[in-house]
């Protein structure tokens, strides 16, 4: 993957599809102008004009390698070369057309316009005789009226018989006209006259597809030059979750230890190896997976619980809590460990700040496109936002959102109406299998 993307190719489906369109549009065109002239629908033409069209895009395919050498040259380079390289292939191009048409000689076909009439109206009859030379019989002209008879002068002289011009063919009334194979010294030059005149129109094809190869292979580089942006992009935003997440297991190791620490000094040995066992249970979970990858809500709700247990050692008669999840969001993906934080933060500032029952609500529910989870409590209702500690975990949920989200992850938070705190987390919907 990262050779395709450090060099990046166009695909050999695209360059024979290129090719395969540039002679379709060709034999198309020609064809049509053919038609309109109103001479070249006969099928012996069009089959030679196919078969030139098939061969001259094998042989253009075939220089394909050749283009590829110089994908990473220069602009200037890249035109000088294809300038100069287009014309031998111009040539053989020109010369494969020649080819394939050597036993037609389509101009002593259509010298008039009663051959081209005739042709419009389909009464030209194509054939070839024993010795290769292709026939093309057309309708019979009448001969033209004879001319008055001349009357007599009264002269005794007779008048002359008529002696024909020297080099004048005899008129024919006949409808054949011969396309012999054989070439004379002057048809041969005027064979290659021909073979350079195409190869002009050859050469123009051929910067045409040149152009249109180069075209394709800058996108190419464009979509390569995209995805290695993702690709960073994607390794950055991985980098940032990883050291966020990292962010979060020292801080609720701190304040676990904490906890530990106060059951231990209180003589409650008990509860101390209570906690010990379901710490050791939560750690198992939180640091099997990677801590770029996002989890099921109902695997973080479940470490959210373990959480509880840990801390309803301490708080046995304080800590209540209440978990509510829409099922239509009980396989909705989420950063791992992203309710920590905030679940941390209302045992901290609510639950051991008041001596009186607190209850710790998580909710989750689906609204349309997006996930929305709720953690509140209904405790003492510190300005958490500023508070020491507090602040640094909401940073990191905020962070780790938009990092993950980008602007369709959202962190809102504040007093709730009827006393305690609550924060809501909104964030694009997205559904993992069970």
């Amino acid at each position: 993957m990262t050779d395709v993307i450090a060099n990046p190719r166009v695909p050999a489906r695209l360059v024979l599809l290129s090719l395969a369109a540039l002679w379709v549009c060709y034999f198309l065109v020609a064809t049509l102008r053919g038609a309109f002239m109103g001479f070249d629908l006969a099928w012996p033409i069009i089959s030679r004009r196919l078969t030139i069209c098939i061969l001259s895009m094998l042989v253009m395919a075939a220089v394909w390698p050749l283009l590829q050498m110089i994908d990473r040259k220069s602009g200037g380079m890249r035109l000088v070369i294809v300038l100069i390289g287009a014309l031998p292939l111009a040539l053989l191009l020109s010369v494969i057309n020649d080819t394939v048409f050597a036993d037609i000689e389509m101009s002593h076909a259509y010298g008039d316009e009663e051959d081209a009439a005739a042709i419009k109206a389909g009464n030209v009859r194509i054939s070839r005789d024993e010795a290769g030379n292709i026939l093309v019989d057309l309708p019979k002209v009448p001969p033209p009226p004879a001319p008055p008879p001349v009357p007599p002068s009264g002269s005794a002289e007779e008048t002359p018989p008529a002696v024909p011009e020297v080099g004048r063919e005899p008129a024919q009334t006949g409808s054949a006209i011969t396309i012999r194979t054989g070439k004379t010294m002057g048809q041969s030059y005027a064979r290659w006259a021909a073979i350079a005149d195409t190869a002009f129109g050859r050469y123009f094809l051929v910067l045409a597809w040149a152009a249109l190869y180069f075209a394709l292979a800058k996108a190419e580089q464009a979509r390569a030059a995209e995805r290695r942006e993702g690709e960073y992009r994607r390794a950055a935003e991985a980098a940032e979750l990883r050291s966020l997440r990292y962010q979060v297991n020292p801080h609720f190791l701190f304040n676990t230890l904490n906890s530990l620490s106060a059951l231990v000094m209180t003589g409650r040995q008990d509860d101390a190896e209570t906690m010990i066992q379901t710490l050791s249970t939560f750690y198992r979970h939180t640091l099997s997976g990677d801590p770029t990858s996002d989890l099921r809500l109902v695997d973080e709700i479940e470490l959210q619980k373990l959480y509880f247990a840990i801390e309803a050692v301490r708080f046995p008669n304080r800590l209540l809590t209440k978990i509510d999840v829409d099922p239509a969001a009980v396989d909705a993906m989420v950063p791992g460990m992203i309710l920590q934080p905030l679940v941390e933060n209302s045992v901290k500032y609510a639950v051991a700040a008041s001596r009186e029952p607190v209850t710790v609500t998580i909710k989750a529910r689906r609204e349309g496109g997006q996930l929305v989870i709720t953690v509140s409590d209904d405790g003492p209702g510190t300005e958490r936002g500023k508070a020491e500690g507090c602040g640094i975990g909401l940073a990191n949920v905020r962070d780790r959102l938009h990092a993950r989200y980008g602007r369709a992850g959202t962190l809102a938070f504040g007093k709730r109406p009827e006393g305690g705190f609550e924060t809501v987390l909104r964030m694009p919907l997205e559904l993992g299998r069970a």
